[in-house]
């Protein structure tokens, strides 16, 4: 017996479409993963069960409504995603997560933060002049970076984007790589070409590439030089060395803003090597305008199996250090 029941109806038949989910795909893993019991009738939406399931999932509907109305649909991970701040007890409504549009892209689509992390993410890059994101794979660090870096150059906060990763394997041997200097190096930028290609269209980032005013590098290609008026982004940066770190943070001139990515559980230096993004934050973490921003599983806008492989990571790595 239900202690409590709770309607919603949604007025608009695209909106409707679009929170269903083709196939009703969305509305089944709603079900799913709600303690309420929740039914549907045509646009109208039936919540029953004790008042705290009711409450969470009438929060949580209204707040996937909000995304609908925002961005025109919603996906699994966007149910996900709120189901957990919901859980937390941290219910907000989807305007107090995003940031409003960061970007248009070619195609018209309409950039935004995604979580709460990758909004601070944003106000931290937006705020100062050298940031480092650090969390797992799918969470946004390298997209929203290109994005920022995108944006500020359409402001014209600054003149040029410049896109540097260590050319570090990972976990394999490539062997010879035949090609001159730029097509030896591609294998290791391709990550920043497609967020570029996304953003920008592929005209575009050639346009952009031939002027130099979008420069794609290895971090050894770094040193020696003052980057003024440009937005730095460091991928891939916990497969620098120490050394490297400050031969890269020490390149920043007048009027450059530095974005540094990377994962700490993913480091493909030697073994004798020691990571220069695991040794900074000990270095700068009190140093004004620099910002430390980490991200977690609950960030990962991926496919949603990219967060059960991560804490399936998480677990066998716990059990791991615990075994003698």
């Amino acid at each position: 017996m239900f202690e409590q029941e709770n309607r919603i109806f949604i007025e608009d038949n695209k909106q409707a479409a679009a929170f269903f989910g083709t196939g009703d795909i969305n509305f089944r893993h709603l079900k799913n993963i709600v303690d309420a019991d929740i039914t549907a009738r045509g646009s109208e939406i039936f919540i029953r069960g004790n008042q705290g399931q009711v409450q969470e999932a009438f929060n949580l509907i209204h707040s996937l409504l909000d995304i609908v109305k925002s961005e025109g649909k919603i996906d699994v991970n966007d149910i996900n995603y709120i189901n957990g701040l919901v859980k937390q007890g941290s219910y907000l409504r989807y305007q107090e997560i995003v940031s409003g549009t960061l970007l248009t892209t070619v195609r018209g689509k309409s950039i935004r933060a995604k979580t709460l992390g990758q909004k601070k993410y944003v106000q931290a890059i937006l705020r100062d002049d050298i940031v480092f994101s650090i969390g797992p794979a799918g969470t946004g660090k390298t997209y929203l970076a290109v994005v920022m870096g995108v944006r500020a150059l359409r402001n014209k906060d600054v003149e040029r984007i410049v896109l540097v990763r260590p050319a570090v394997e990972a976990g394999e041997k490539l062997g010879f790589l035949p090609g001159d200097f730029i097509e030896k190096v591609n294998p290791y930028l391709r990550p920043l070409y497609d967020g570029l290609f996304d953003i920008l269209g592929v005209e575009v980032t050639q346009r952009y590439l031939e002027k130099n005013i979008i420069e794609i590098a290895p971090l050894a290609y770094m040193r020696g030089r003052t980057l003024n008026d440009a937005f730095i982004i460091l991928d891939e940066a916990q497969n620098t060395t120490p050394q490297q770190m400050k031969m890269f943070l020490t390149r920043l001139g007048f009027g450059s803003k530095a974005v540094i990515t990377g994962d700490v559980t993913q480091v493909d230096l030697p073994k004798e090597g020691f990571s220069g993004l695991i040794e900074i934050q000990k270095i700068l973490s009190h140093v004004k305008g620099v910002s430390f921003e980490y991200l977690d599983k609950a960030d990962v806008v991926r496919h949603p199996v990219v967060q059960q492989i991560i804490d399936a990571y998480e677990i066998h790595e716990n059990e791991t250090r615990k075994s003698p």
